[in-house]
């Protein structure tokens, strides 16, 4: 973010918004993988499952979505799923209605279909194609989503690799710097992202990480970010994954991150994972990014994140007082918090 953006971001945190929305546009996927948290029982909070709920699709699914945006107001918004490549459709005429609107959108997809190269024409639009480690582990894991596929489906395109590190590719050393070196060779790659697996409290499996192993992912992720500028993970970033976010209270993300689910009206809590994430494992990139953010010191001993809290609470109370601003504008809104807190 730059300055400006930052301030806008402050000023919908004052007006009692949250400046980040993600949705689950369709509870459909073609993919079956293993620790897809958006299919865990738990996503839920144990009422029932995604596949269980209603979604929408065609004009009735895009006029509810700008329908959201426009009365959240988001800076930011994710399309996730589910895999919204399943609703392409759909998602080609989102894309310039959110560019028009001035928002950053992230499409996060496994990229079984096509990406139009022509999408690159949006100035605020992030592709994310989700991989699951190098190819025999992915192909096995995300079938039909398969190395050969992928490399079809971008081709032309710009796009983020991203990855989750789980406990079976900590155990090998070496892996995580081939996968890099594999991707970053590749024409359409933007950038790359690294999250570690994070699962729901009392879970149990290979996927999860030791805290040896956390260590170890922690100061390879360190050394590869020197040798490869693509892998786009500063170390401060890095470095959160050590001491994530104590619960989600404690993380920026969580507060400032609206998520609904492919009903368009089931909210998703605490956070995108949903159910009872075990934070002292998280290993969100966005949660650790924010984190970062968090504890910059901008003023002797005062963190953006103690400012952030302080904000958040501010719009709270904005919440339950601005009934009376009802259809004022985004501007007049956050001019009125303002003219309140200098007061």
């Amino acid at each position: 973010m730059n300055t400006g953006e930052v301030v806008r971001a402050w000023g919908r945190i004052l007006s009692g918004y949250k400046p980040s929305l993600s949705i689950e546009i369709t509870k459909e996927c073609p993919l079956r993988c293993p620790g897809c948290y958006a299919f865990d029982a738990a996503h839920l909070g144990g009422e029932g499952s995604l596949r269980e709920l209603s979604d929408f699709k065609g004009d009735e699914l895009v006029g509810k979505i700008l329908a959201i945006v426009d009365a959240e107001k988001p800076l930011h918004v994710s399309l996730v799923g589910g895999d919204p490549l399943v609703r392409y459709r759909e998602v080609e005429r989102l894309l310039p209605e959110l560019e028009a609107r001035g928002v950053h959108t992230q499409v996060v997809t496994s990229a079984f279909r096509t990406i139009p190269a022509e999408w690159s024409r949006f100035k605020r639009l992030n592709v994310v194609v989700s991989i699951d480690g190098l190819q025999p582990e992915h192909d096995e894991r995300r079938k039909p989503a398969t190395y050969e596929r992928i490399l079809k489906s971008i081709a032309g395109a710009k796009v983020t690799i991203h990855s989750t590190i789980t406990g079976q590719i900590a155990a090998r050393p070496g892996y995580i710097e081939e996968f890099v070196r594999f991707w970053s060779e590749r024409p359409e790659i933007n950038k790359i992202w690294f999250s570690l697996f994070t699962p729901q409290v009392g879970a149990t499996g290979e996927e999860l990480l030791t805290a040896e192993q956390r260590r170890f992912v922690v100061e390879d992720l360190r050394r590869l970010r020197l040798l490869y500028p693509i892998l786009d993970m500063h170390e401060s970033l890095i470095n959160e994954m050590l001491t994530p976010p104590r619960s989600p209270e404690a993380c920026v993300f969580a507060r400032t991150t609206h998520t609904i689910s492919a009903d368009l009206k089931t909210k998703i809590t605490p956070c995108q994972f949903g159910g009872e994430p075990d934070c002292s494992q998280c290993g969100c990139i966005a949660s650790m990014g924010l984190a970062a953010v968090g504890n910059h010191r901008v003023l002797g001993p005062l963190t953006a994140g103690q400012i952030f809290f302080a904000s958040d609470r501010v719009g709270e109370m904005w919440r339950r007082m601005k009934k009376p601003f009802a259809g004022t504008s985004e501007k007049q809104e956050e001019a009125a918090v303002f003219t309140i807190l200098e007061g």
